[in-house]
């Protein structure tokens, strides 16, 4: 799934190419994917808007319009938002077609159909249960200390946990995780002082690294040129099972934390 490094390189390679622009034309080719309006509604609306902004919150992409509505985009498992001439054909896996007034186009590819599009007026109410942004500089040690209390759900889970803190999932929570030498399935509210923070720079560290490399394709995930990007190639425990961990060189291994697969190393992540 697109988490918060992949949404944020869609956003900044999306911006300087549709900031400006104006929608001529929507074509949904799967209808379900416009969960708010009506998909007639959707399109008439969204026809003639010219785009003024671009902005990411967690995993969600949040396009501002000249008339103060959004439209906001969830590429959820397997979306991308490709840059395509106006003449391109879509494939077989593009649920929707934006195209715009500079001869382009922005097509929603989905392979498994799970992506969303909202066109609304107050975005919170797509967005507003959401949890605080990690790379945010109200996200202190502090803040996570203090959220942490008393929870006695796993790490692993309440990193994943959208209204918890936003954008996280499996992919960073577990390279945050194996940084900060955190088991995956201890109770949040029994890390220390000490290991909060350094989980909490950690996450940070992970985060802005993954965005300098332009977000993980470990499968379906594009940027918008088409190109692949690069995270993944420095990934020290998520989707490795049974290779060496790249600090002691134990098999890192692979269990289920609150239904989601979870890769780290035993010996460097202790359960305690």
């Amino acid at each position: 799934m697109p988490e918060l490094p992949e949404v944020e390189t869609v956003k900044n390679e999306l911006l300087p190419h549709i900031v400006g622009q104006q929608i001529t034309g929507v074509t949904p080719l799967w209808e379900r994917i416009v969960r708010q309006p009506s998909v007639e509604e959707f399109c008439s609306r969204l026809v003639g808007q010219r785009i003024t902004g671009a902005a990411r919150r967690g995993k969600y992409l949040i396009l501002s319009l000249i008339s103060h509505q959004v439209l906001i985009i969830h590429l959820k498992m397997t979306g991308s938002l490709l840059l395509k001439p106006a003449s391109a054909e879509p494939d077989k896996y593009t649920r929707a077609i934006i195209y715009l007034d500079n001869e382009t186009q922005i097509q929603f590819r989905d392979p498994r159909k799970f992506g969303a599009m909202w066109l609304v007026e107050d975005k919170n109410t797509v967005i507003g249960k959401l949890g605080p942004e990690p790379l945010e500089a109200d996200f202190t040690p502090q803040t996570l200390l203090k959220s942490l209390s008393n929870r006695t759900a796993p790490i692993k889970a309440l990193l994943c946990d959208q209204t918890f803190i936003a954008g996280i999932g499996n992919m960073y929570a577990d390279e945050a995780l194996f940084a900060a030498g955190i088991h995956s399935s201890r109770p949040g509210g029994n890390l220390s002082r000490d290991e909060v923070e350094r989980l909490h720079r950690t996450i940070q560290q992970v985060l802005r690294n993954s965005i300098k490399n332009m977000g993980a394709s470990t499968n379906t995930y594009y940027r918008p040129s088409g190109e692949k990007g690069f995270a993944h190639h420095h990934f020290q425990v998520a989707h490795r099972g049974g290779k060496p961990c790249p600090i002691c060189g134990t098999s890192i291994e692979r269990i289920v934390v609150r239904n989601r697969g979870t890769y780290f190393c035993p010996k460097c992540q202790p359960e305690l």
